[in-house]
Order: C-alpha cells, then structure tokens, then sequence
C-alpha cells in the first residue's frame, strides 16, 4: 500500500524538479544557436562537394591512364597527348621516369615539379594522392597516375646489327589542375578554400556581402580550429565574428578531408570557410518564471494527493487491517483476554470498499458474540475508490493537458529564425547541386564510353562495357538498343525499364513508372564513324544504381531528403519510401510546387516552416532543371528537418513543456494505476467476500493472494469463517442431540 503512494508523491516532484532545470535553462540569445549550428553545416557540405570533385578529378585521371592502350608506335609524346588534350580541366601534362626523375615530355602549361621528388612519389602500388603546389603565385593541384608504355632500350652489349630489344616500362603521369571552382548558396555569404595557415586560394559570393561579414580574422581562426582538430579529419565548426550595428558575422568552418577512412584530400590540409551576416535577435525570452510556477503547481498537486491517499486511504486501511487481527485472534483463541477483544466494536472509516469492510466485520463481530445472525447487505453501493483513483487522474491530467497541449506553443510563423531557414533552403540547393553532378557525370562517362565503341568487335564492346560497369559502381546495367528499341547487348543486372522507346540526342531520363524500384538511366547516341564497324546499337543506356542516388542524399542536420519527379513522385529518398509515392506532406508538395521549376527552365528554390503533427518543420524545395542533362526532367530535391531537432529556443521550450506534461501524466496514471492494482481492486474483492461472509455463506473459503495489508485482512475473515462455521456445526449438532436425550428420558419416566 504505502510503494504506490509513496512514489507517485516521489515521481511527480521528480518531474516538477525536471521542469524547473529543463525549461529553466533555456534563454533566448541575440544570435540563437541554431544559426552557427546552421553555417557549420553548410560549409561541411561546400567541403563535401569540394572533396567529391578532387576525388573524381583523381579517379578519372587514374582511370584514363589506366585504359590507355599503347601501342609499339606510342611514344611519351603522344601518350601525353592522348591522356590530356580530351580535359580541359588540365592547365598542363608531363610524363616522368619514375625511377630517375627524367622528363619525357610535358605540355600546356609547365606543370610546377619543384621539390618534388619522382621516385619517392611513385614507389609502391597503391594510388598515389593529389598534392598541393605554388606556380607562378598561384595555388595548383598535382594529380598522378602510372601509365604502362613500351620503350625501346638498346644493351649496350648488343652487336650494333642486332635489333633492339622491346620491353613494356612503367610512367609516372603528372597533370596540374586548378583548384575546384566554388559554388556558393545564399545571398549574402561568402565562401573561401583556406590552406593549412589560413591564407585564402579561393574565395567566391552570392549577392551583396554586408560589411559586417568583412571580419579578416576569420581565415586564421578557421585553419588554428582546422589544425587543433587533431586525427578528425573531417572535423567542423562554427564561429561568431565581429558586429555591425544589428549585424554580426556568423562562420562556418570544415576540413576538406574524407570522413569514412583515407582520402586523396587528407593530406592536403584545405580548409573551407563561409560566413554570412546576420541579424541579431532585440528581444529575449527567458522561461524561468514559467518553469517555476510551473513545479510548484505540481509539486503542490503532488502532496495534496499524497495527502489523500494517505488519509482516505492509506489510514483506513491500517485500521482495519488491525480489527481484523484483533478479531481474529478473539475468535479463535481462548481466554478471558481474547474474548475481551470482540467485545470492542470495530469501528468504520473511510468511505466506498473500507466502509462497507469495516461495516461487515462489526456484523462478524457481533455474530461472534451470538448477539445476531447473518445479516443481508443492500446491493446499491456508493462510489468506491475507484472513482478516487480516476480523479487523482484527472487532477494530475488538469495540470499536464495544458501543458502537453496549450502552454508555450511556437508560433509556426515566428519561432524559426530567418537565418535558420535561409541556411534550410541554402543546404537543399548544396543537395540539389550534389545531385545534379552526380547525373552530369554519369552522363559524361556513359559519354565517353560510347564514343570508344565504334570500330570495335562485339567481344570487344562487351568488355568495354564489362570494364566501364566494373570501375563506375553507379550504373546496375548497361545495354545497347537499336532502332526498334530492342536490347542487342547488355552486361549487369537485368534493367528495370519498362518504356521501350530509342530517344534522340543524350540525358538522363526515367525508364519505367511502377514497380518497386525507380529505374533512372543515363543515355547517349552512339555516332557511327566512316570506314569502320557500327556499334551493336544506336542507343547506349546506363541504369543508376538508386541505392548509389540514395547515398548522396543524407547529411547531418538535413532531415528527411526527397527527389521527386515532375509529378511530384519520389524517386529517391535518405529515408524509407515506397518507390513513386507521394511526399508524406502535402504541404511539402506545395512547396516543391512553388518552385516553378518546370521542365527546361531553372526555377526558384523556396522555403518555408510548416505545422505537422510532431510540431514546426523547417522545409525547403530546389529545382533539379539547370543546364545541361538534367535540364528537361523538372525534378525538385525537398528537405524536412524537424525543428525539435535544431536549437531554438521556442521550440525547445515547447517541446520540453510537452515533456514534462506527458512524463508527469504518465507517472501519475503508473502509479494511481499501480494502487488500483495492489490495493483498490483486492478491496473490491475482499469486500464482496466479508459481506457474503456476513450474510451467512460459511462455505467459501478465503485464499490471502498477497502478503500485505489486505492478505492480512483475507487470512483473519478465513479464520472468523472457520470459527463461526464451527460454532454453527456445533449447533446443529446440540439440535439434532437435544430431541433423542428427550425421548430416553421419557422412556424411562414410563
């Protein structure tokens, strides 16, 4: 009896503590912390597309000095030439003995081999990272690859009439390149590549730059951060610069470095910085007051249950539980002093199941005594303790409703700061922008791949195609169509293409509109050549693994990321969907609408904070129509970020208002639950027992379930039962023995 009680008394000033120290500690500052926390993430994601390009840039370097096939007439020269002049990415070339530095031929641009040294960098098998170099003033990246190319070499101890000897040697290829170009999103901000010390190799910005964003010791604080990050190597951060006026500089800081294990760019030591002036906040809210006002209504409702309970139920309880015993004990053992014991009435407290106990055991004590029989108890009965269980409910609900579902509830239009939802929309069109290069590049390689196929045997087609599905993991298949759109070679899985039709010119484009997995391929025409074999077909399809689509699409603090198509379908998600599904919102859907990115135009991003039913969603909605392959689809990438999930300050007070109603309500209903359980409802039933009890039913008998209070009070009825049972055998036993006594001593008389 007294656990429940004691925690429900316990437990709800628990909670009111809780309110005080979770509502308490919240204090609105003039730049929220959301807004930093937002910036952090935008320059992770601009370092994110910083690294996926160099690593690309690496890759494909790699690649195409690997698929160069020399031939006896290939000298440094031409293989230079081969391996460079189809990028214009390249600003120079140069081909190196990689065992005595010598250089083979170079051309472009002279590429800056200063202090490097040749036999060092290309000892070993593995790949061979991307460095840093200063040429003419400016910053420029190093990439490398072997390249495989016979060479003649004379022995000196060869007759001078013997042929010379042909043997296959390994090059180092070096090509200089200049560092990626920088997209910014944003109006306002302004984005920098740092090296190690801070000094900046490349700065870009979008729209007008507030002065108060032109703070020059941002860089270096960025790289110190940058360097005292230690073995992170894709730490970030954020920072507040110097103010305007209402106007302080908010930056972001990232090391482009990869985060899954080592990179090509890890050593490179860049840093990206973004900064973006913002307004600060005039008013503040502070939610002290409320937290206490809110505890001590609480803590109050705490202890006057607790009051109660102890009075109404508790007490009463006690009491009769020591009638009973003294009961008992008069009933079944002998003595002047235990017969004493029921001649003391019991007396009756409480209200509902303990009166009508406690009225029931006066009637046994009395049927104890011989001074009445059984008696009848009327079947209309009065609220029980029940009915106090359920309104210690409702008292506990009277506080916590208001709670979960009135007080400090954010103002959907207010209580996301601007800043928070321009950085939203900002991250959507960095996602947006990954998205698109990832098809443009799928494209450009299905590209290239279909321009090597011409001229070549079926067998060797077929494993141009095996190689390209083996080195690009984003394709899942990869065929050739003819004229009819029937397939004529294939390697990979089984494409999920439903629409059979032979498009014109190149892209990406959907091949099917049901099923369980979106089919996304990129395409291109396979151009015959005068003079040499056609391809097996006219059309080059590559299937997009979506698992590979899906995999660019998580960032932290994104939320919930959705690639639809122009009927607004999702096509592709960071989260589990159904393939062509609708959005889960429908506002979300309106706002992939107001972007107006029909097909072939570009449209507007936009931006909103929407009421769904775990509360405010900071969303955003940008158009994937741009230049290029992508131009004709009109697909959107729209983002959900819950707001809970961000640190602002009226947000946090709702949801931990809501908290604490719904911990307090649950608590409260536990533990009035639980004395239902062990102590309302065994009344119930012990009460219907001792009124049959008293009523004359002298059969059934009385099992203690539990070992406390009421199991005390079941085990002393059993024990009057039996006494009372044996005192009406013996009755009926001196009834039945008076009649024949009678009859012998008539007999005799006569």
């Amino acid at each position: 009896m007294r656990p429940p009680i004691a925690s429900l008394v316990v437990l709800l000033l628990v909670v009111a503590a809780l309110t005080v120290i979770g509502l308490g500690g919240i204090h609105a500052e003039r730049i929220p912390q959301a807004v930093p926390n937002g910036e952090q993430q935008i320059a992770a994601d601009t370092a994110q597309s910083v690294r996926t390009t160099i690593d690309v840039e690496a890759s494909t370097v790699r690649r195409t000095a690997t698929a160069y096939q020399a031939t006896g007439a290939s000298t440094p020269a031409t293989a230079l030439k081969a391996l460079t002049s189809a990028r214009k990415a390249v600003l120079g070339g140069a081909l190196l003995d990689p065992h005595t530095g010598k250089l083979l031929s170079a051309g472009g641009k002279p590429v800056p081999l200063a202090g490097l040294d040749v036999a060092t960098t290309a000892a070993g098998h593995g790949a061979i990272p991307p460095r840093l170099v200063t040429s003419g003033g400016t910053r420029q990246l190093l990439y490398f690859a072997r390249v495989t190319l016979p060479a003649q070499q004379e022995d000196a101890n060869q007759d001078q009439f013997q042929a010379p000897s042909r043997t296959e040697r390994q090059w180092l290829l070096v090509v200089s390149e200049a560092l990626p170009a920088l997209t910014t999103f944003g109006d306002g901000r302004t984005a920098e590549v740092l090296d190690a010390s801070g000094a900046a190799l490349a700065t870009t910005a979008r729209g007008t730059a507030s002065p108060a964003a032109a703070d020059g010791t941002l860089p270096a604080a960025a790289a110190r951060a940058a360097n005292a990050s230690g073995s992170d190597t894709d730490a970030s951060g954020s920072m507040l610069g110097a103010a305007t006026g209402s106007r302080r500089t908010v930056a972001g800081w990232a090391q482009v470095a990869s985060a899954t294990g080592p990179g090509d760019t890890d050593h490179l030591g860049l840093v990206v910085l973004t900064f973006r002036a913002v307004p600060a906040t005039t008013t503040g809210a502070d939610y002290s007051r409320f937290a206490l006002e809110a505890a001590g209504a609480l803590a109050g409702l705490a202890l006057l249950l607790g009051l109660a309970l102890h009075f109404f139920v508790q007490r009463p309880l006690l009491r009769l539980y020591l009638s009973a015993g003294r009961l008992a004990r008069g009933a079944t053992e002998g003595g002047p002093t235990a017969r004493e014991e029921l001649f003391r009435p019991v007396p009756v407290h409480g209200f509902g199941e303990l009166a009508r106990i406690g009225r029931a055991l006066e009637s046994l004590r009395r049927q104890l005594l011989g001074e009445s029989g059984p008696e009848e108890f009327p079947a209309r009965r009065g609220p029980g303790y029940r009915a106090l269980a359920v309104a210690g409910v409702l008292v506990v609900a009277c506080w916590a409703v208001p709670m979960i579902f009135v007080l400090n509830r954010a103002d959907t239009a207010t209580a996301v700061p601007a800043p928070v939802l321009a950085a939203q929309q900002a991250r959507t069109e960095i996602a947006t922008n990954r998205i698109r290069q990832s098809l443009d590049q799928s494209y450009t390689d299905l590209s290239d791949v279909a321009a090597g196929l011409p001229g070549r045997s079926r067998a060797a087609q077929s494993e141009v195609l095996r190689r390209t599905l083996a080195d690009h993991k984003q394709y899942r298949s990869l065929y050739l169509l003819d004229r009819s759109g029937g397939i004529t070679l294939r390697v990979g899985g089984t494409p999920l293409r439903t629409l059979v039709h032979v498009p014109d010119g190149g892209g990406i484009t959907t091949v099917n509109t049901s099923g369980r997995i979106p089919a996304i391929a990129a395409y291109t025409q396979v151009r015959a050549v005068n003079g040499k074999t056609p391809a097996a077909g006219v059309v080059l399809f590559g299937e997009i693994d979506v698992n590979a689509l899906n995999s660019l699409l998580p960032r932290p603090k994104l939320g919930s990321v959705w690639v639809t198509d122009d009927h607004n379908k999702v096509l592709a998600a960071s989260v589990g969907y159904r393939a062509f599904q609708s959005l889960p919102e429908s506002g979300l859907t309106r706002l992939a609408r107001a972007t107006q990115g029909a097909p072939g135009t570009a449209g507007t991003a936009t931006s909103a904070v929407l009421r769904t039913s775990s509360g405010p969603s900071v969303d955003a909605a940008a158009p994937l129509a741009q230049s290029g392959p992508t131009a004709r689809l009109g697909w959107h990438v729209v983002t959900a970020e819950p707001a809970a999930a961000l640190q602002i300050p009226a947000v946090q007070a709702e949801q931990r208002t809501m908290l604490a109603g719904i911990l307090g309500l649950t608590l409260g209903a536990a533990c009035l639950g639980w004395l239902h359980v062990v102590v309302i409802r065994p009344l119930r039933a012990v009460a219907v027992l001792v009124e049959r009890l008293a009523g004359g039913d002298r059969r059934t008998v009385l099992h203690p379930v539990n070992h406390d209070e009421i199991g005390s009070v079941t085990r002393g009825l059993e024990l009057m039962r039996q006494a009372l049972a044996e005192r009406d055998r013996a009755a009926r036993s001196g009834r039945a023995a008076g009649p024949s006594r009678s009859s012998r001593e008539t007999t005799l008389q006569r």
